[in-house]
């Protein structure tokens, strides 16, 4: 009896062990198995998001390609016209240096002085008669030569409007100089002074009127040219 007893009581306690362990493991294994499936669905869910945005990202990586194939087209334009601005640059600077070194070259060898009614910048006959006369005569001639315009009023008036309407006249005698008598714009160089270096002291109405001018002066280098080639050894004269 005895020992039947000590064996049920083993019985017993290995059942109730039995009870614990599965107690146990409900316990601390199955969270940790909820956690994983959790994270295996978010995976699977993560992954349907991205096999849904890759058409996107597909496409966005294509325009992303063409808008930097585009920018690259733009850079290489903008480089090339930048070079042909450097090389205009470069050979502007290099005409104005060569006319530098030879302005002691050049001499007037013309004027004129065009009259302008008060608060106009537009030619009378008399003043295209004078540059008429100056352009047929002279400018024909002439090979290497360049026009001087200066455009100026009288003492009456605002400072900023003079300087403005001196210029306008200025513009008016090269306008008809290049569409009427054919000289190239890139010999003409103009300037409106205003009422600055007036003639007279302007106190009266005929002294201001013959402040209202442009004064145009013809420069030619054409004499020192020939001189040059007269001492160059070699040269012949024709």
């Amino acid at each position: 009896m005895r020992r039947s007893a000590i064996v049920m009581t083993l019985a017993g306690l290995l059942a109730l062990g039995g009870c614990a362990t599965k107690k146990y493991v409900a316990q601390t294994v199955d969270p940790v198995t909820q956690k994983i499936n959790q994270v295996d669905q978010n995976q699977q869910n993560t992954q349907k998001q991205l096999d849904a945005a890759e058409p996107r990202i597909s496409a966005a990586d294509e325009k992303a390609t063409a808008a930097d194939a585009r920018a690259g087209d733009a850079i290489g334009r903008a480089d090339a016209a930048s070079k042909k601005a450097d090389q205009v640059r470069s050979d502007a600077h290099n005409e104005l240096n060569q006319r530098i070194a030879n302005l002691d070259d050049y001499k007037q060898v013309g004027e004129a002085t065009v009259l302008f009614k008060f608060n106009s910048a537009q030619l009378t006959d008399e003043g295209k008669e004078q540059l008429d006369s100056l352009a047929g005569a002279k400018v024909g001639t002439l090979k290497t030569y360049f026009v001087a315009i200066e455009g100026f009023t009288d003492k009456t008036g605002p400072v900023d409007y003079n300087i403005d309407l001196s210029r306008r006249r200025a513009q008016a005698v090269q306008t008809y100089l290049v569409a009427s008598k054919n000289l190239p714009v890139y010999r003409i160089q103009i300037i409106g002074l205003g009422k600055d270096k007036p003639i007279n002291d302007q106190k009266t109405r005929d002294d201001r009127s013959k402040n209202r001018r442009v004064e145009v002066t013809l420069f030619s280098a054409d004499e020192g040219r020939q001189s040059a080639q007269a001492q160059t050894p070699g040269s012949s004269q024709q």
